[in-house]
């Protein structure tokens, strides 16, 4: 369990994100319907706009998107990848272009506490460093120290007794650095540790090695959290291996895309054998997507319908908060290893992604 001031959220928990205040199609209220417990929002984007002093006077990010529980805001290190071209990183932080209008951006280790602060989420991210994968061991090591400079510095510049501040372990695909990182991140005053610059390009068996090696590391009484990494099987293996907190953009990108999840593999809702289908997306799903037939979405989508992508949007988020749920309730009642092989079996099945096995090989401990 997860306790913040804003309420306590179940562990393992997905947070939908919500980059600007908003998760893309899907209004608050019909969020909270999908079972989500607590949002991200991208300190980068909203220091862009609308301000953080405009968030700040609305009574921070969770007040002003309209939101009733625990929010979570990334310090915007992910953008120093993201955004490659338009930033220059240095020791002392990362200066962007903007992508609004070009103006200079200059994001430090303190601004980034100083505008998390004033965005006032329960959960605030350190700014770190992301390389691109695969990437030389050079470049992966003067970013992980580069992040763990930044760290202490915000330790050193945070304020908000009512904020969490997490730590960032970086090291990219290199055993021995993410070791290194843990370890000392682990000798700070941090209150959650995450484990950031994967899904940059690494694929998913070189993800999973990383967190082989780097979860043992990290303290049992404290959360455990894997940034931007949302792919259904990613998450089974992940919680396998010790992990409590989970973000994507995958469940409304996807969702936008005609592309829905369910316990059976996904469903590409485009595909001509839909157009007759009476069925819902998913027996015994409650969202709003599984009171229509997969006939009807599909016409949504040919006929360009903006009703299409926002049910198929809520159906995912949905999907990934009854996923998580089934983890948390397997790991209760002891069936966690049985759950995984079930529900990697059918994505394999679907799409040949990955051996049932793959997840439980280094989580079997569970049971």
């Amino acid at each position: 369990m997860l306790t913040t001031p804003h309420g306590s959220v179940p562990t393992p928990l997905f947070m939908p994100v919500g980059t600007a205040a908003t998760v893309k199609g899907v209004d608050c209220g019909r969020l909270a319907e999908t079972g989500a417990g607590m949002v991200l929002a991208n300190t980068y984007h909203l220091h862009l706009r609308p301000g953080a002093a405009v968030v700040e006077q609305a009574g921070g990010v969770a007040r002003f998107m309209g939101w009733p529980g625990p929010t979570l805001t990334d310090s915007g290190g992910f953008q120093i990848f993201s955004l490659a071209r338009q930033v220059r990183v240095t020791d002392q932080g990362a200066f962007f272009r903007s992508h609004l209008d070009g103006s200079a951006v200059e994001l430090t280790p303190e601004s980034a506490v100083r505008i998390q602060e004033q965005l006032g989420a329960d959960i605030a991210m350190q700014l770190d460093h992301v390389v691109a994968l695969p990437a030389e061991r050079s470049s992966v090591s003067d970013a992980m120290q580069r992040s763990l400079h930044w760290g202490e510095r915000c330790l050193a510049a945070h304020r908000r007794e009512d904020q969490a501040l997490f730590g960032i372990v970086q090291g990219g695909l290199e055993p021995d650095l993410r070791q290194e990182s843990m370890e000392r991140l682990r000798c700070l005053p941090f209150a959650g540790y995450a484990i950031g610059g994967l899904s940059v390009g690494e694929g998913a068996d070189s993800m999973l090695a990383t967190l082989q090696a780097t979860v043992p590391h990290m303290p049992v009484d404290k959360p455990r959290y894997l940034m931007g990494v949302g792919q259904p099987t990613d998450i089974v293996a992940a919680v396998a291996a010790g992990i409590d907190m989970f973000d994507c953009v995958l469940p409304t990108r996807c969702g936008r895309n005609s592309l829905v999840y369910t316990f059976a593999g996904p469903v590409r809702l485009r595909n001509a054998c839909h157009a007759s289908d009476q069925r819902p997306l998913e027996e015994g799903c409650p969202c709003r997507a599984c009171l229509h037939s997969r006939s009807y979405l599909r016409h949504l989508f040919l006929a360009d319908e903006m009703l299409g992508p926002i049910l198929a949007s809520i159906h995912n988020l949905t999907f990934y908060q009854r996923l998580v749920a089934r983890l948390r309730e397997a790991l209760v009642a002891g069936q966690f290893a049985a759950i995984c092989q079930q529900i990697l079996a059918s994505y394999s099945a679907a799409d040949g992604s990955r051996s049932p096995a793959a997840a439980t090989e280094f989580g079997s401990s569970l049971e």
